[in-house]
């Protein structure tokens, strides 16, 4: 932890921010994004994959935690030190799960489901007393998987679906509570998944070109800091 973190809250009252997927790719732009003025919680399977961020940022701790193992989540969410509550939970974290109904196992669908959907949920069940206490936002990484689906990328698509619907769920749930939920699509971003994606689909990864990474933290962002009389449901963000 760094020196300015002390109990998570920050000792110089920064509001406090959980990203998951922090290590690479969107997440890791989040916690650029953020760092300046938060007090950041960086999910990672461990501490190693953060450690240059925890060492550049002003205010930062690790959150390690196996997302898809309820048990590892819940114990990582309660060694947390909340005493203002949570300002923001950005889910970053996924998986790219391909291949055709005909190719694919039921394991498969498990996968995908697993940490793109059914560990999101969990973790917002845990953290939301926090996220009450400080009215706070969630934000959910989705795609333009998650309007439209296409041959051999089922798995992922169906959980993007899957992830909107839980995220216009959460939103109506939380509304009186004063909690606000926002879904962020993302088009083609220059990150490790979206070249995973290109080779998925048979072609290598040709930028057209892509949005970066922080062109979509920077909307994220956006979600976070907007003023409390107005709510960032869902975007869609697109490279020009």
């Amino acid at each position: 932890m760094s020196p300015a973190a002390g109990a998570t809250g920050g000792v110089d009252s920064r509001p406090v921010v959980l990203i998951t997927g922090a290590s690479r790719g969107i997440g890791r732009a989040v916690a650029r994004e953020l760092g300046a003025d938060h007090h950041l919680v960086l999910g990672a399977r461990r501490e190693q994959d953060v450690a240059d961020l925890l060492a550049e940022l002003p205010s930062a701790e690790p959150f390690l935690a196996d997302l898809t193992d309820a048990d590892s989540l819940a114990a990582a969410v309660a060694a947390l030190e909340l005493p203002a509550g949570l300002a923001g939970v950005v889910h970053s974290a996924g998986n790219l799960v391909g291949g055709t109904v005909e190719e694919l196992a039921p394991a498969d669908w498990e996968r995908s489901f697993a940490l793109n959907v059914t560990a999101v949920a969990e973790l917002t069940r845990l953290l939301l007393p926090a996220l009450r206490q400080a009215r706070g936002t969630v934000v959910t990484l989705n795609s333009g998987s998650g309007f439209t689906s296409i041959a051999a990328r089922g798995p992922y698509c169906a959980s993007k679906f899957a992830l909107r619907a839980l995220t216009d769920a959460l939103r109506e749930e939380e509304r009186e509570n004063g909690v606000r939920v926002s879904s962020v699509h993302p088009g083609r971003v220059d990150t490790d998944m979206q070249r995973e994606l290109r080779e998925l689909e048979g072609d290598s990864f040709t930028p057209r070109p892509p949005m970066s990474p922080q062109t979509v933290a920077a909307t994220i962002g956006l979600a976070l800091r907007l003023p409390e009389d107005a709510n960032l449901d869902v975007v869609s963000v697109r490279p020009r």
